[in-house]
């Protein structure tokens, strides 16, 4: 089972400054991050994508490849890549060219934006951003496993017999589907045998249940039983025992408060914060003992295959990132690994 953590490189006020922190600083730390965790050896870092002065990261790729260059092993994905607003060719081209710097280690998440910032910057109709997807996970896919394409569609000019380059060193490159829970895109990314990445901010394992079982429906419907893979993304901090959950509460409010997210978020009160936290629930924050536990109930009963931890929200000091970061790779990645071993596929 493969480790990993997830940043959406986020822009807060720090609670105790009381400054916000620049774009310029987020992401030097979100390197450094990085870099730590491949020292570490954890499997996997992934960078969200965001298209409004909220957060530091537009563009992936970009600040993956300055990633590449200083770390040898971690695979590097975006987390995810807001297809249905981009261009397929030159996505394509800018994680096959990632794939060239890292030797290897770029991966692609795909999925549709929670936000409409990206369909109104770059000209496209929200109400119709589950076809825009479709359609351009279509031509992605074609552009990843073909050196020549020929394709028409609605919302981008036909190719004709279109050479693509760079050609990524992985064939193929990886591409997995971002799903928020919605049962037609679980649908749809088993249909079509992509590894599926869940994104899972609250609620049950067992209800995340209902959606992992669509999936794997309808991947082995489609007939593709051996590509189906499973990851869950969810908020992550490790603290430094059983009561540690309670000491990042304010950070955890400020980060989803509607005040600091344009009136999108939530007001997350201790107590709902506290119960989200207790075994069955999807948050992944208290000690590292705690997260054992919960990270293999969430194979036993999901049959995950990878784990991101979102590990850097709300303005966390950065030593309780570091921190964080250090018990997932050296406490609960080698108890994490020692288990899953021995444990099946949900029944």
């Amino acid at each position: 089972m493969e480790l990993g953590i997830i940043s959406l490189s986020d822009l807060k006020t720090s609670l105790d400054t009381g400054q916000r922190i620049s774009a310029a600083q987020r992401i030097a730390d979100t390197v450094d991050y990085a870099v730590l965790a491949d020292q570490l050896g954890l499997d996997v870092f992934a960078l969200g994508e965001h298209h409004n002065l909220d957060y530091a990261v537009s563009s992936p790729a970009v600040v993956l490849a300055a990633i590449a260059a200083r770390t040898s092993s971690i695979r590097l994905t975006s987390g995810v890549t807001v297809l249905s607003a981009l261009d397929p060719v030159r996505v394509y081209q800018d994680f096959a060219q990632l794939d060239l710097v890292s030797n290897g280690r770029a991966e692609i998440i795909a999925g549709r934006s929670a936000f409409v910032e990206p369909f109104e910057l770059f000209g496209l109709r929200v109400e119709e951003y589950d076809a825009l997807f479709a359609e351009k996970l279509d031509l992605l896919l074609q552009l990843r496993d073909r050196d020549r394409v020929t394709w028409t569609g609605r919302y981008r000019p036909p190719l004709h017999d279109a050479e693509v380059n760079p050609r990524a060193i992985q064939s193929p490159l990886p591409v997995w589907a971002g799903v928020g829970g919605t049962p037609s895109s679980a649908e749809r990314a088993g249909r079509l045998g992509l590894p599926m990445v869940l994104g899972l901010i609250g609620g049950t394992l067992h209800h995340a249940r209902r959606t992992v079982d669509l999936y794997r429906a309808a991947g082995e419907r489609a007939g593709h039983p051996e590509k189906l893979r499973v990851a869950i993304s969810t908020h992550f901090y490790a603290g430094a025992g059983p009561g540690s959950a309670s000491d990042v509460y304010p950070y955890y409010r400020h980060y989803l408060s509607p005040e600091t997210n344009r009136g999108r978020g939530f007001q997350v009160s201790r107590a709902a914060f506290e119960a989200s936290t207790q075994p069955g629930q999807a948050l992944m924050i208290g000690s590292s003992e705690q997260l054992i536990e919960k990270i293999l109930d969430a194979r036993r009963v999901l049959g995950i295959d990878r784990f991101f931890g979102q590990f850097d929200w709300g303005a966390l000091p950065r030593h309780l990132v570091e921190e964080s970061v250090h018990r997932l790779a050296t406490e609960i990645a080698p108890a994490v690994r020692a288990n899953t071993s021995t444990l099946s596929q949900p029944a």
